[in-house]
Parts: C-alpha cells; structure tokens; sequence
C-alpha cells in the first residue's frame, strides 16, 4: 500500500508540476458507450419485475435470432468490403449477435450468452484485417459501432473475459477499424461522416485514448463535413443536410449523431444540448414530417458543392427507423423537455424493433425507456472535465475558445499556457457559459487553453488542451483575391486551416484566399496537405506570385479536380500553372495525374500529400512525395518574376457562395519551420 501512495503521489506530482499534461490525468467512465452501468442495472430491474414498455422490448429483443447464445457464427473473414460487397452481411449479422449477446448476458446474467459474445469478438478481432471497397468508411462505421458497444460491455461486467483476448480486441479496433474511418468522409453525405464520428468516439472510449474521442467530438460541433452537427440540422427548423434527399437517409443520419450525444452523455457530457439542443430540432422536423405533416424546406447545397436537392423529398416517408426512443427518453425523461413529434414517433412504432440491417441497433424500448423524469440537476458528484475545445483567433485581436459542457456543472476555470505541455495559468473563473473570449494576447504568439467544470461539489480535472495562434504566425496574412469573399485562417502551433470561397484558377482573373509571406530571392515552400477537403470542386496548393492585385504575375502547383461524367470520382491533377504576363490567362504548363494511394482512393483524396514549388533564379520545379522523402518531380517553368515576391498557400472551393476547408502541416520555406522568419 505504501508503494501504490507513493506512486500516486509522484503522479500528482507530476502533473501539478506541467510535466504531465491534462489530457494524461483524464480517464473515461466504464462501461460508457451506449450503456452505463446504471443503464443495464435499471434495464435489468425492469424485466425483472415485467416494468412496461421496457419489457415489452424485451420480449421482441429476446426472441431475436441474433440474441440467443446458441447462434451461430457467421465469420469470421480475413477481408471484408462493401462496393464491391464482401462479407458485409456476415460480419454485420455477427456484430449484431455480439451486441445483443452481450445485452442478454448483462439482463439474464448467464455466462452462455457472455461467452458467445466473446466467441463472436475474438473470432474477428483475431482474423479480420483489412476493410475494402469504395464505400469502406461506411462500413467500418456500421457494424464494428456495435460489435465495440458489445466489447465495452463484456469487459467491464465481470464477464470474464480474459485480459489478452481483452488487449487483441483493442489491437484490433485501434490498428484495422480506426485508420479507415479517422479521416471521416468529408466527401459524402452526412450519415457517413456521422457514422465514422461515432465509431471513433467509441474506439477513443474502449481504447482509452483521450485524443481519438476528443477528435471526434472537435469534428461532432466543428467538421468541416456534412456530418457536423450544425452542418447536417442546417437551421433552427430542424432540416436535414438529407431532407431532399430521402427520409431512410435523413433518419440514419441523425440516429448516428444521438449515438454521438448518448456515448458523451456517460463521459459526462451534455452534447445533447449542444447548438441550443439543434439534435433534438432535427428529430423533431423529421418526425412531424414523417407523420404526415407539413415542414418549412430551403433548397441548400451541401459541403461537398455536389448535392443540392431543390425539394423535400417524399421518398421513404412515413417509413420509421427504429431510432426515437432513445432521443424521446433523452428529452423528455432526463431532461423534461417537450418533444411531441418525437414522442407521437416513439408511441406509435413501441416497441421499437431491430434496426435494419446493420445501420442502426434500433430496440429502443428496451434500451432507452424511462418511467419518469430524471432530475439531472441533484448534483452528487464533481463533474468531468468539459471536452471538445474549439479555439479561433478572431480579426479583432483575441482568441475565441468554446466547448461541450459538463453535466452537471454551474460554471467553468478558464486557464492558458504558452506551451503545449506547459504550466497552465489561470485566466478566469466563475464563467457560466461555454464560451470565453479571451483579450489579454499578443498577435503571432501561440497559446494553449485547457477548462475546468465547477459544482457545488468540487474541481473536475482540466480538458484536453487545444492551441491557436493569435491572428497568424509573424510574417504571414490572408488575401482574398478577385470576387472570393475574405476567409478565415488560422494556426494551432502545428496545422494551417485555411477556409473560404473562390471560383477559378485557369482565367485571367484570380478568385481564392491566398495565405501568404513575402520571399526574398531564390527558395523552396514545402506542405504536406492534411486529409480531408470540404468542398470536392476545391483547388489547392502553393503559389509564388510577383504582387496581391487580381491577375498579378504568378507561378502555381495546385492539386486540382478534373469533371469527369460521374460526379462521384473526378480525376485528381496536379497542375503547374504559369501567368508570365500581368492580366493574362494562367496557362497550365504541365498537369500531372495523381492516382497514388493513399493519395487517391476510388478518386476520392483521402491520403496525405507532399507538395514543393521551388524557385532558382527564373526556373521553377514542383514536386510531390507520398512520404515526404522521395520526391516526384511533375515538371519546370521559367518565368521572368522579380522584385518583392509572396509565396504561400492558394484554396479556391470552386463554386460561388460555397466554402472548402484545407489543412496543410510539417510546412517550411527555405528548410526554416513555419513560425520562423
């Protein structure tokens, strides 16, 4: 006992002192995805004593195929892939029968239906390796969703499951799952990008890995995708970035997003009432409509500038997925907020059935059911720590910083560092809202912010920090160039973001943001381009350019979007491009096709890419590197540029009144890191 107080102390000590940061002192509460503890003790209770309509649920649950501990297993497989399809309906039918495996052992408390469980994730977890096919990131997204719910599970009810099959499952999630869908799926409607949020949260909680869940949470309420929050409820009435589209869709895409606001519910977070509670809107516009009701519509067109449905579509309507319950329960019985439509849903299809498919877990009635509401307001426990800290450096000299508040808290601890693994500072308490505007900063430094929640109770632990420079690094501006409406740039002491709109790169007028420095005789810019874009009309890359007027002399490398006749795989190039005259056509000189994975994966840019323009004298080379070691040399041009010149970044969305995101890091300008001068 004396060993484990010392190392406890040492570990504290540690961490007062700056030399662990926060995000190494935080843990998560287990088992915390779909089910906490107290989920499945309270479900468990009401079988027991027949309570209704759980038990009605149970009823429809228990004589499910899948939920009998003599099924068989359908896999496991060594690959599998969806279009083209292979294995998707055995591994997801198994993935089911994992789930609900686990649910049945945790109600019945017979070690049969834990140990078929068990069988089912460590048959894949021991064979599976890799996830193929166009549609890849959204089957990773669907049926391991469940068959890690199933884990989190088993591991922590006393299952007995063994701690190195335990670990193999881990290895599993972390190195096969994870790397298809880390990236999420910029280039798709939104239940795709939704689904690989989710998954990724639960990988970060079985895990253990605070940076993978707080990645998807930052992506859940500031993704540049169609699966943000705000970007798939796209206004105060509820409607769906796949309203136009159908209702199946529609459903599927904010039953991942509730999945999303259920897993940080049992991390202790109130993702629910994030945006003015914006997920219950969606639900509750989609449900009125749904039921036969009438609802506003604004045709918009999506993030991808691909998808633009002028009416609301009729498709699938009035056919309900099983996904009301569990945002009925929420709202109302934890919360005690009205959800009528929601509510007229979730009564009219009781007891929830399967899901279809392997979309969604659906038997919400079983699941999600409540007999009352709960006052989440008795506060007994210090709250966790506040999570998905979003930082923006604004025009007027600050820094921005909001964040997904914690259940339970009555105010927050705002505190800053000006290194990433430093000792944080307090700035400010008492704070009642998630946001904090913080004045007191010096323009081109980087700061480092971490929060704190505060209760009648307590301290709880700090955030995972999140850095941003305030207005850009020292050197370094933002030009919106032609008719292109000015942007927004930033820097997190690590990547560039760059967003805005833009038309053209090959006229005689340039429409873009250029984030720029000047540049003083012969040099070399070097990027690596962070997957992924937005908008997929965007064009991007490095231009050195003699002035900032629309038209000014200029030699370009961008990676750029070639039509094709399917909207759903253009051809990647990387063009050098070339204006030797002052209001002339840009002129491409040499255009490359870019087809190397994982660059490019069924014409999607999925993958990592290294660029360099480099400039000698009159001659200027480009490059590009899948690793950033070996370099591929697309082609040379001469151009007569002279005097002050500014190099940097060009972005353009492609279309007028649509904004494109784009990261670059691992940035130098003569072998000198960003920031240097």
């Amino acid at each position: 006992m004396k060993c484990i107080h010392k190392l406890l102390m040492f570990i504290c000590c540690l961490f007062l002192s700056g030399s662990l940061s926060p995000a190494a002192a935080q843990g998560f509460t287990h088992p915390g995805l779909l089910q906490s503890k107290e989920d499945l003790e309270r479900i468990k209770r009401a079988v027991a004593d027949k309570q209704e309509p759980i038990y009605s649920g149970y009823l429809v649950f228990q004589a499910n195929a899948q939920s009998q501990y003599t099924y068989h297993l359908q896999g496991p497989m060594a690959m599998v892939g969806r279009n083209p399809t292979v294995g998707q309906n055995i591994y997801d039918t198994d993935a089911a029968a994992a789930y609900q495996n686990a649910i049945m052992w945790a109600i019945t408390e017979k070690k049969e239906y834990a140990g078929k469980a068990e069988e089912i994730i460590n048959a894949w977890s021991s064979t599976l390796k890799s996830i193929t096919g166009r549609d890849a990131v959204l089957m990773a997204g669907l049926g391991p969703f469940k068959m890690i719910n199933a884990a989190e599970i088993l591991r922590y009810t006393d299952a007995g499951w063994s701690a190195a099959d335990i670990e193999k499952a881990q290895k599993h999630f972390r190195e096969v799952i994870y790397p298809v869908i880390k990236n999420y799926a910029l280039f798709a409607n939104g239940n795709w990008d939704s689904a690989a949020i989710k998954t990724d949260m639960a990988i970060g909680v079985f895990c253990n890995d605070r940076a993978i869940f707080e990645d998807a949470l930052r992506y859940y309420v500031n993704g540049a995708g169609n699966g943000r929050l705000s970007n798939y409820i796209i206004n105060n009435a509820g409607q769906c970035q796949e309203s136009g589209r159908d209702q199946q869709h529609t459903q599927l895409g904010i039953a991942h997003l509730a999945d999303c606001a259920e897993i940080a519910w049992h991390q202790g977070l109130n993702l629910y009432a994030y945006n003015d509670n914006l997920l219950l809107k969606g639900f509750e516009y989609t449900a009125k409509y749904n039921l036969g009701m009438e609802v506003p519509y604004t045709p918009v067109i999506d993030k991808t500038g691909k998808y633009l449905n002028k009416k609301l579509s009729a498709e699938g309507r009035g056919r309900f997925r099983t996904i009301y319950e569990q945002v009925y329960n929420h709202y109302v019985n934890r919360m005690g907020l009205p959800a009528p439509y929601t509510q007229q849903v979730a009564e009219k299809i009781r007891p929830e059935q399967q899901g279809s498919g392997g979309d969604n877990i659906g038997f919400g009635t079983l699941l999600y059911s409540r007999s009352s509401v709960v006052n989440t307001k008795n506060v007994i426990t210090i709250p966790t720590p506040p999570a998905g800290l979003i930082a923006k450096a604004t025009p007027n000299n600050g820094n921005f910083i909001t964040w997904i508040e914690s259940i339970n808290a009555e105010s927050y601890t705002i505190k800053r560092s000006e290194s990433p693994r430093g000792s944080f500072k307090t700035l400010a308490v008492g704070i009642k809202k998630t946001v904090y505007d913080d004045r007191d900063v010096i323009n081109g430094k980087t700061y480092y912010y971490t929060v704190s929640a505060v209760n009648n109770t307590g301290h709880s632990r700090d955030a995972y920090p999140v850095g941003i420079t305030s207005m850009l690094p020292i050197s370094w501006d933002l030009a919106a160039l032609d008719t292109a409406k000015q942007g927004y740039a930033a820097f997190d002491g690590r990547i560039f973001t760059i967003q805005g709109e833009g038309i053209s790169t090959d006229s005689v007028h340039d429409s873009g943001q250029f984030l720029y420095r000047l540049l003083t005789g012969n040099g070399t810019i070097i990027a690596r381009y962070v997957p992924q874009i937005s908008s997929q009309l965007t064009t991007f890359g490095l231009t050195i350019r003699q002035g900032l007027k629309d038209g000014d002399k200029q030699v370009s490398l961008l990676m750029s979007p070639e039509t094709s006749r399917q909207v759903e795989a253009p051809h990647w190039n990387l063009k050098l491009m070339l204006r030797g005259n002052a209001g002339a056509k840009a002129m491409t000189a040499v255009s490359v096709p870019v087809d190397d994975e994982p660059i490019v994966t069924f014409s999607r840019l999925t993958g990592y890419c290294w660029i360099k323009l480099q400039r000698q004298n009159s001659e200027y080379s480009g490059y590009y590197s899948t690793d950033g070691i070996t370099w591929k040399k697309i082609g040379m041009v001469s151009s007569p540029l002279a005097g002050q010149l500014y190099v940097g970044f060009y972005v353009t969305s492609g279309m007028p009144g649509l904004a494109t995101t784009v990261h670059f890091d691992e940035i130098s300008i003569n072998n000198k890191p960003l920031g240097e001068k």
